[in-house]
């Protein structure tokens, strides 16, 4: 067996001053899953794209992040999750700074796909950072707390900085501005951060990275090509059919390889398959609401970018109230079920209340009230998941069991977008098509956008509902004091040693075989 250095995770003080960082990096990536978007009507008149193709500056983003996680993660497991960080953030800051400057739909579509590539590799690693450092129940409750919060409440924040951003500079700028948060970041964590990774040999497995990344290639651009091709159509059915066999290939490799990309112990786990899935109905059933209540703001109220983004405040609030002040206190307390359960229903109440939405509803009636179940919902579901999505591996595997959840998280993003825009499509072309004879009107076409969103609402709602029933059944884990301990000790072959340039560790700290 291989010799294994397993010192203690870092002391208190320097592993909580590593937090920041390795949130950081994941504020960066969930910020540009929204930042574009409350831009893209500017981006789109200035670069000539069409209203089909519009779409594809989000899903370039996360059909390349949620298509190369599971690689990511291994890489991360097998060079060192410091070094995948740090290299990541460097990517995705010139990835960025390409997006920028982009003088063309061509070259903007080119700058996302990378910027989904090297967030691949930084979203796991920053995760598996995360789980390997905070390994005590108490300490990974705050931890993923935090983490939690970031994740679910980046996305309005991003709307925000988007807002300002466009009103006051220029759409470009919501790419800009990665480059200190990645610049910052990676200087944190190039000091803060201890090396980790698997000892063992770094044999990567590429039978099953070919039809895994294929699979949900398909899979998702199927679901991207529905809204102009139909779900009906040739094309789309036979994406998906390619997509399903492709994975189902990936599974029969996955189980014959002496060291697959995507262990079955990873995900046969109950409460784990169950947290990964309540990761990917959540964001399927809420990352719509961005996109709807975006479009609802600026084109059927007329809000400006900035006035948007402010009006999702409330929501990033409910956000950390609700994972800050709630979820992080009971997560030590209570079975994971008894928290994301609640967390989905309330949640699925906001998604009925755009029910409510008319043109002339005023905000506090409508959007506030939407975007605070959403938030309180969210704050609830988030933490507690990403907890559960990496609980109890060795961390040999803790790379990739981050990619897993992180997988399902991008690819629930891309399916949901495309799903519940298609909905909101057709239900917007049915009310325009029975208010024909009545000619052209601003009214009937701002009352027609209304109709869309509360179809895609409607729907959005009931995905989160089966989602809290799925949870119900799956994720039957105890409360966390009547568990056994979580593997927080290396897995055999797995290796933690100080990182270059950061403070050494305690004098002493044993050494073992594995």
């Amino acid at each position: 067996m291989a010799t294994t250095k397993a010192p203690p995770p870092p002391a208190g003080s320097r592993r909580w001053a590593a937090l920041p960082f390795i949130g950081l990096a994941q504020l960066m990536i969930v910020l540009d899953g929204t930042v574009v978007n409350i831009a893209l009507p500017s981006l789109q008149t200035d670069l000539h794209i069409s209203d089909g193709d519009r779409q594809w500056i989000i899903t370039a983003y996360t059909l390349a992040f949620g298509s190369l996680l599971l690689l990511g993660g291994r890489i991360a497991d097998y060079t060192g999750r410091r070094r995948a960080f740090l290299i990541a953030l460097l990517g995705f800051a010139g990835a960025s700074a390409l997006g920028g400057a982009a003088a063309d739909f061509e070259m903007l579509l080119t700058a996302r796909a990378l910027q989904g590539a090297f967030g691949a590799l930084l979203g796991p690693s920053a995760l598996s950072l995360l789980a390997v450092t905070f390994t005590g129940p108490k300490d990974r409750a705050k931890a993923f707390g935090i983490w939690g919060a970031i994740s679910a409440a980046g996305g309005a924040i991003g709307l925000l900085a988007g807002g300002a951003l466009t009103d006051y500079l220029d759409w470009r700028w919501c790419l800009y501005i990665n480059i200190p948060i990645a610049v910052i970041a990676a200087v944190g964590g190039f000091a803060m951060l201890t090396e980790s990774r698997h000892a063992g040999p770094a044999r990567f497995d590429f039978l099953g990275v070919l039809p895994v990344t294929g699979g949900l290639v398909a899979i998702v651009y199927a679901t991207g090509r529905a809204g102009a091709d139909g779900w009906g159509s040739a094309k789309v059915i036979g994406l998906l059919a390619a997509g399903a066999v492709l994975l189902a290939a990936f599974a029969l490799v996955e189980s014959r390889v002496a060291q697959p990309l995507l262990p079955l112990r990873v995900i046969a786990d109950r409460t784990r398959g169950g947290a990964y899935l309540a990761v990917g109905l959540a964001v399927i059933g809420m990352f719509g609401a961005f996109l709807f209540l975006t479009y609802y703001m600026q084109v059927v109220k007329g809000y400006s970018p900035i006035r948007t983004g402010a009006a999702f405040l409330p929501m990033a609030t409910a956000v950390l109230l609700s994972a800050g002040g709630l979820t992080t206190r009971l997560l030590p307390r209570l079975a994971p079920r008894a928290l994301i359960v609640p967390g989905m229903l309330v949640s699925s109440a906001g998604m009925l209340w755009m029910l409510t939405l008319e043109p002339g509803t005023h905000y506090a009636a409508g959007v506030l009230v939407a975007q605070l179940l959403l938030g309180f919902g969210a704050g609830m579901i988030m933490p507690v998941a990403l907890d559960y999505a990496t609980h109890g591996v060795g961390q040999g595997d803790s790379g990739i069991a981050s990619a897993t959840v992180n997988t399902a998280q991008q690819i629930g993003g891309s399916i949901g977008i495309a799903l519940l825009n298609t909905i909101a499509t057709a239900a917007t072309a049915d009310h325009l098509a029975a208010h024909a004879s009545q000619g052209p009107s601003p009214a009937i076409a701002k009352q027609a956008l209304v109709e869309g969103f509360a179809a895609a609402g409607a729907w959005s709602a009931g995905i989160l509902v089966v989602g809290a029933l799925i949870v119900a059944v799956l994720m039957n884990t105890p409360r966390p004091e009547q568990q056994t301990a979580p593997a927080d000790t290396p897995a055999p072959g797995d290796q933690i040693s100080p990182a270059a340039g950061a403070p050494d560790l305690p004098p002493g700290a044993p050494a073992h075989s594995a």
